[in-house]
């Protein structure tokens, strides 16, 4: 049996776009009006006996939180780029710290949908123009946030394609930038929801729109964390074994000119859009470790391959 020598790449395995300062300078300056505005919105909210306002803001509290953890993994991945415990770079700080988010918005959702629902079955009068007034600022901010993540956004989306490799590259991104800018520009829409709901009770009385808007927002945060939660916790616990580049591996053996069987593979994320890989294989004597990692160095998610050859 021959065993190739792993191949360590853990600076590349563990960036965290840290070499953009433009696109951190721009995070920035969205959360700290991401978190303005989440602050008026809640306030007034309570102030205003507006249900549709609050749950804007408690949605707009999700939009600060992704916000917030992209600006966290950039400086932890500076702070601890030359740690030796993390063996495959720091990335996970931002995968945990997503998940830990991703519970504590859940329970924000249900705190919002119970209080709507307590306010449709006993619904309080409402001050429409200063909650019309707040909202039509929050829909401004979210519309700034949004031209100020767009650029870096869609540039993340753009690179990803351009590999052409693994959609799981692109996927990864959502933990970060165009997450956010995506999130940013759910919460407009909510915003033009809850102006909807307010200018609709205040020109024809329906009141009950108000607290029905608050209902669906708790349902969109509530949705939004699940999903958060699952896709954090799948990278967690190292539930890989489904992402396209697992297929892509096993294509390029099935294509080898040299024959060889898979007998192990193991492969988990360690960065955005970066894997690991061990793979053992049955070939042919004479066969060498380097012949298949040139087959499998097209796929250049795979940052760190450890190869194990039988040819018994």
């Amino acid at each position: 049996m021959q065993t190739a020598r792993p191949v360590h790449h853990c600076e590349a395995a563990g960036r965290f776009d840290a070499g953009n300062p433009l696109a951190e300078r721009r995070t920035r300056w969205a959360v700290a009006l991401t978190a303005l505005m989440m602050l008026a919105e809640i306030s007034g909210g309570w102030y205003f006996n507006s249900m549709a306002l609050l749950a804007d803001g408690w949605h707009m509290s999700s939009h600060a939180l992704a916000l917030g953890l992209s600006l966290a993994a950039w400086a932890l991945a500076r702070r601890y780029a030359a740690d030796r415990r993390f063996s495959f770079g720091a990335w996970k700080f931002e995968v945990l710290g997503s998940f830990t988010s991703a519970l504590c918005l859940l329970a924000v959702a249900a705190i919002m949908a119970w209080e709507s629902i307590a306010r449709l079955l006993a619904p309080q009068p409402i001050r429409y123009d200063e909650a019309i007034f707040i909202a039509v600022v929050g829909l401004t901010v979210n519309l700034a946030c949004a031209w100020l993540l767009k650029d870096d956004s869609t540039h993340a989306h753009e690179h990803g394609h351009a590999h052409g490799h693994d959609p799981a590259h692109e996927h990864a991104h959502d933990l970060n930038l165009r997450a956010a800018y995506l999130h940013v520009l759910a919460d407009a829409a909510t915003s033009v929801a809850a102006i909807v709901a307010l200018t609709a009770g205040k020109l024809w009385g329906a009141d009950w729109l108000d607290p029905v808007m608050g209902v669906t927002g708790a349902l969109l945060v509530g949705a939004w964390a699940s999903g958060l939660l699952r896709d954090s916790g799948r990278v967690l616990l190292d539930a890989e074994m489904d992402a396209p580049v697992v297929d892509e591996i096993r294509e390029v053996i099935a294509a080898s000119p040299i024959p060889a069987t898979i007998r192990d593979l193991h492969v988990w994320r360690i960065g955005k859009g970066s894997y690991a890989c061990i793979l053992r294989l049955a070939t042919r004597a004479g066969a060498t470790p380097a012949d298949f990692r040139r087959q499998l160095a097209i796929h250049e998610e795979l940052v760190h391959v450890t190869l194990e050859l039988d040819t018994d």
